[in-house]
């Protein structure tokens, strides 16, 4: 059931942003959790160690129940095929001045929240549990620099 609902809200993201067309990040380290919010976010600091367990249960969310791959694609770098249609395209994670930029509490807000003025739904709850999303945000660090 909660693959069937996660992929509910992958297709849903597609009705949303219809035959947009296909479109690079106008500034990709810009901040997606707003201003009056920033603070709190960046304080919160991922439970999760940087382990290969916790890295691989990552990937297995990323690409399974979460259903993250298919806006940010295998590769994290935003070429999934549903965010080939979505304007702004969804973040490159292998983007090293953007991973620089951003912390794991700010990635947290984002998948908990969803990103306004993108195709970023809120993952938690619907699709993912908190628990879940602190994995996943320790695998899309694994992302960063690589080609």
């Amino acid at each position: 059931m909660g693959y069937l609902k996660s992929g509910i809200v992958a297709l849903s993201v597609c009705a949303f942003v219809g035959a947009t067309a296909y479109a690079e990040e106008k500034d990709p380290i810009a901040p997606r959790v707003p201003g009056d919010q920033r603070a709190a976010a960046k304080a919160m600091k991922n439970p999760v160690a940087k382990t290969p367990e916790n890295i691989a249960k990552g990937k297995a969310i990323f690409e399974g129940k979460g259903t993250c791959f298919n806006c940010h694609g295998v590769s994290g770098k935003g070429d999934g095929p549903a965010g080939q249609i979505l304007n702004p395209s969804p973040r490159n994670f292998t983007n090293a001045k953007f991973h620089k930029a951003r912390t794991d509490g700010e990635f947290f807000w984002v998948i908990k929240n969803g990103s306004a003025g993108t195709g970023m739904v809120p993952l938690i709850g619907t699709a993912i549990t908190e628990e879940e999303a602190w994995y996943v945000i320790t695998y899309e660090r694994t992302f960063e620099g690589k080609p």
